[in-house]
Parts: structure tokens; C-alpha cells; sequence
């Protein structure tokens, strides 16, 4: 088999799949494959709910279908998985999308087949994991009959500028020839280039220690502004300061969430400990970073009682639910900790954002999001997420929406020093 021969299908069109089947839909017949019915439907009449790919994105893949039927990918010689690996309520890597795609995928397997993997996951998972399962329901024998390749996803949700063309990727195969193959595919879409590591488990490692590595740039960043807060210092002018140096990098605090740094580094640790070793600074980054919510409101709550605010019964306004700004992405959102720890106080707590659905935030954290704000309803005011939209209702709007006094905390720099009251 070479790339140019390849019979495409992309397994998962979510924020990682869509984009890609897109682009190879530009260039090439693919079958874009999701168990989601309701997807499939909304996809085929032009519309992405993630907001990754525009109508006209979609409309000028024309190579591309969609299908649920697994009957359809019988057809085809190379899969590319990317299904969500998150983590469960114990911190532990949750397997099973990625299991249930590589059975589906298994069930149609053919001799000389390839199925690639980008789905983040900890060295060794492609072919300690998921290979016994494309072998136990294809009755095929790995690197005899069928070949894996690995090429961990780079989609930056929300970002417009890095977009899967613009990112260089990582390429892996299961045999040199297989490596070449893989490679060859991607750079038929990579503007970027490549970069073909030496082995499957390389190329997975590479992938989550990227995550890792920011996860601990930032929890460091986080114990200096509790640092600082504590000495009264404002932390944004310190790393202004400090950020005058050439080499100081860029990093600012705040709630660690999302798909992928809140999540890849316990695919590391549990690996790590799996081979007898206990990760210390990772586990201690974790630790601090997931702690954040808690200290937000700890803070919030401590400056409403200087201002002399009741707190139990207060109402407070948190604004921005997703996990980052300018994107729908609620996945692994920690803005769902600041509610959490604010109910325990026996707060009343509105959420407002105006990039989230009702539906997905109710099925996933069993919050409901108001339309919108009430004007001089609110005793405190969390400016959470940096929605554009925000930035663009300034601070006498925002503090519009509170009462006479109010406290407000900006937790993402939208405002300056002197017109919050609260900043990380």
C-alpha cells in the first residue's frame, strides 16, 4: 500500500476529527464515521456545533460523507481514530472510547489495513491496549496482516490562527515502511511538515508531555500568585516585569481545564506508576492546579466579608463556563469547581456565557446558564473566562450588573488593576 491508494475513514468528528476529515475531504474520498446519529445529521446539513469548521469549510469538502453505519467503512483501507480519551472521577486514564472505536474498527479490518491513533494517551497504549482489541475482533495478526501508526492530534480549540494545517505533526508507524506511509499521508494536508518520530511509543510520549510540560509552567505561575497575593502584590505587574527578559516565557495563572492540559499529564503519572515510579513535581502540579477553584472562592469570599456582604444567600454572577474564551468547549471546564465550592456556601449562582448551550451544560454538569444577567442583581462578580464579548462590555457594564456593592473578581486579566476588585 502506498498514501496515494489509501481508502480513508476518520473515526470521531468531534473538535479533533472534523477538522481533520475536512481537510483530507478536500483532497481525497473520506468517510467520516461517528456512533452519534444527531452529529451525522448535523454535519450533512452543514452545520458544527463546535464551531472548528464553518459552513463554507464543510461545503468545500466535497470528497467527504458521513455515515453511522459501520457496513460503510468495509470499504475502506486506513482509519484514522480520533475518539476523546478523559479521565474518570478517580483521576484514572477512561478508556473505553478509545476500546469501543478500536472494536468497531476491528470488526472491518482487512490484511494489509493500517489504523492510525491520535487520541491522547500514554506511551505504550496504542499497542499494549488497543491492538489486542483490533486483533481479538479481526482475527488478524499485528505487523503480519494489519499495520498501527500513531500521530497525536495539535487542534488548539477556538484558535483560528493554529489551525491542523498550520500546527506541524508528529507521524509514527509500526514498522519503518508503515512510518513512511503515515508520514506521506499527513504531508498531503500539513502546510507545517512533519516530523516522523522513531516509534509509536515515542510519538505518544512526545504527546503527553507537551501538555504536561505547560501544565507545570502554570502551576508554577499559580503558587506565585498565592504568593504574591498573599504579600500584596499584584501578580500581573510582576510577570509584566519579569516578562521584559527575552526569555522569560509567557505563562499567566488561572483554572486548568479542557481536554488536554487538565487531563494528559494523568495519563503520564498513571503509567508511572504502573512501572513502579511515583511522579512527584507532575502529581504536586496536578495538585496545586486542581486546587485553584477552591482558592478563588476562598478569596471571593473573604472580600465580601471585609465589604460586609452576607455571604450565605448571596447571589452571585459567575461569567464564562467554557474551559478557555471564544470557543463552546465545556470539556473538563474547572469553572464548574468556583460553582461547586460557591453552593457550598449556600450561594445562589448564576452562570452566564454566551458560547455554551443550554443542553450540553445541563447534560454534563447538570448546570443550567441563564440567557442573560440581571441588571444590580448580583453581591459578587466572577469574571471567569475571557470571552471576547466580555472584554467588549468593559468594566462599567460588567459592574453594572451588580449591586451597589458589589465585589468583582477578574480571574483572566479583562480588566485593569484599578477597576476590579479581585485579580489572581
Amino acid at each position: 500500500m502506498t498514501s496515494a491508494n489509501i481508502k480513508l475513514a476518520v473515526i470521531g468528528l468531534g473538535y479533533v476529527g472534523l477538522p481533520l476529515a475536512v481537510e483530507f475531504g478536500r483532497k481525497r474520498p473520506v468517510i467520516g464515521f461517528d456512533i452519534n446519529q444527531r452529529r451525522i445529521d448535523e454535519l450533512k446539513s452543514g452545520n458544527d456545533f463546535t464551531l472548528e469548521t464553518t459552513p463554507e469549510e464543510l461545503s468545500a469538502a466535497t470528497k467527504l460523507s458521513f455515515t453511522t453505519s459501520l457496513e460503510d467503512l468495509r470499504t475502506c483501507s486506513c482509519y484514522i481514530v480520533t475518539v476523546p480519551t478523559p479521565i474518570d472521577e478517580y483521576k484514572r486514564p477512561d478508556l473505553p472510547p478509545l476500546i469501543k472505536a478500536s472494536e468497531t474498527v476491528g470488526k472491518v479490518l482487512k490484511k494489509g489495513d493500517i489504523v492510525i491513533y491520535e487520541s491522547t494517551v500514554y506511551p505504550g497504549c496504542t499497542e499494549e491496549d488497543c491492538v489486542p482489541v483490533l486483533e481479538l475482533h479481526s482475527g488478524l495478526k499485528f505487523n503480519e496482516d494489519f499495520f498501527c501508526g500513531y500521530s497525536p492530534e495539535r487542534i488548539n480549540p477556538g484558535d483560528k490562527e493554529h489551525r491542523v494545517t498550520t500546527i506541524k505533526k508528529v507521524t509514527s508507524g509500526s514498522t519503518p515502511a508503515v512510518a513512511d506511509i503515515v508520514d506521506a499521508l499527513y504531508n498531503e494536508i500539513i502546510v507545517a511538515g512533519t516530523h516522523k518520530a522513531e516509534s509509536i511509543r515515542v510519538a505518544e510520549a512526545a504527546k503527553v508531555i507537551e501538555n504536561t510540560q505547560r501544565d507545570l509552567n502554570i502551576a508554577l505561575i499559580n503558587e506565585l500568585a498565592l504568593i504574591f497575593n498573599k504579600m500584596g502584590i499584584d501578580t500581573e505587574a510582576v510577570l509584566k516585569a519579569a516578562g521584559s527578559k527575552w526569555n522569560f516565557l509567557p505563562f499567566r495563572p488561572g483554572l486548568v481545564g479542557g481536554h488536554c492540559i487538565g487531563v494528559d499529564p494523568y495519563y503520564l503519572t498513571h503509567k508511572a506508576q504502573a512501572i513502579g515510579y511515583h511522579p512527584e513535581i507532575i502529581l504536586a502540579g496536578r495538585r496545586l492546579n486542581d486546587s485553584m477553584g477552591t482558592y478563588v472562592v476562598a478569596q471571593l469570599v473573604k472580600a465580601m466579608t471585609k465589604k460586609r456582604i452576607q455571604v450565605e444567600g448571596a447571589k452571585v454572577l459567575v461569567m464564562g463556563f467554557t474551559f478557555k474564551e471564544n470557543c463552546p468547549d465545556l470539556r473538563n471546564t474547572r469553572v464548574v469547581d468556583i460553582v461547586a465550592e460557591l453552593k457550598d456556601y449556600n450561594c445562589e449562582v448564576d452562570v452566564y456565557d454566551p458560547w455554551v448551550t443550554t443542553e450540553e451544560a445541563e447534560h454534563e454538569y447538570g448546570i443550567t446558564p441563564i440567557a442573560a444577567p440581571h441588571p444590580r442583581s448580583y453581591d459578587a462578580i466572577i469574571l471567569a473566562v475571557a470571552h471576547q464579548q466580555f472584554k467588549e462590555m468593559g468594566a462599567q457594564a460588567i459592574r453594572a450588573l451588580g449591586k451597589t456593592s458589589t465585589v468583582l473578581y477578574d480571574l483572566k486579566y479583562v480588566l485593569s488593576t484599578t477597576e476590579s476588585d479581585l485579580r489572581l
